[in-house]
């Protein structure tokens, strides 16, 4: 049986907030209060928005602290988000990804050039039919291009303060299905190395 006190099991909540950062009364900051020894990622500038420079704060936080992680990224923190896994193999770092009402990537060309390519990591997309940072349909191909399971959250707006999105406890039902979809296999790999050593 696995010790309680070896295990770093449950991951820590990361959020990546977009332009201009998540206030008070946000979802994000409500669901940092939801889990203990979560974290948010800081950015230099929050009115500059830079496709490198906001992943690397990413990598720069994922490297710092002691994972593992599960991350909750909304508008453009979901372009930097996937940015930096592409760029980096976080396999045993980063359990799972929660992208809420992701931002286009035409709207940020001038951000930095950004590729949607498959993640590496169990990944859930959130999208809103009336959000004025993406359409449906794009949300849906973006999932699609990440391999995310999609969620269609009908009229949501940017699934912001603005549309009445301050607590959301569907964002940490969202979180908590990706923290147990990937606790059987993290599991059974500590089990697995366990009974390594055991025979050592």
């Amino acid at each position: 049986m696995l010790s309680c006190t070896k295990s770093t099991w449950p991951p820590r909540l990361v959020t990546v907030p977009g332009l201009h950062g998540s206030e008070g009364a946000h979802w994000q900051t409500w669901l940092e209060r939801q889990f203990a020894r979560s974290l948010r990622v800081e950015q230099a500038d929050w009115d500059a928005p830079d496709l490198a420079l906001w992943a690397k704060s990413l990598r720069d936080l994922l490297a710092r602290e002691r994972g593992p992680f599960v991350l909750a990224a909304h508008s453009f923190g979901c372009l930097a988000t996937a940015h930096a896994l592409q760029q980096a193999s976080y396999a045993n770092d980063v359990v799972g990804v929660l992208f809420v009402a992701p931002a286009s990537p035409e709207k940020f060309g001038f951000a930095g050039t950004f590729d949607a390519r498959r993640l590496g990591v169990p990944s859930i997309l959130i999208g809103s039919e009336t959000d004025p940072w993406m359409p449906l349909a794009g949300s849906r191909d973006l999932a699609q291009r990440f391999g995310s399971a999609f969620v269609n959250l009908g009229d949501a707006g940017h699934i912001n303060t603005a549309a009445g999105f301050g607590p959301w406890p569907r964002a940490k039902y969202f979180i908590d299905t990706l923290v147990h979809c990937a606790a059987p296999l993290r599991f059974r790999e500590d089990a697995f190395e366990a009974a390594q050593h055991a025979f050592v």
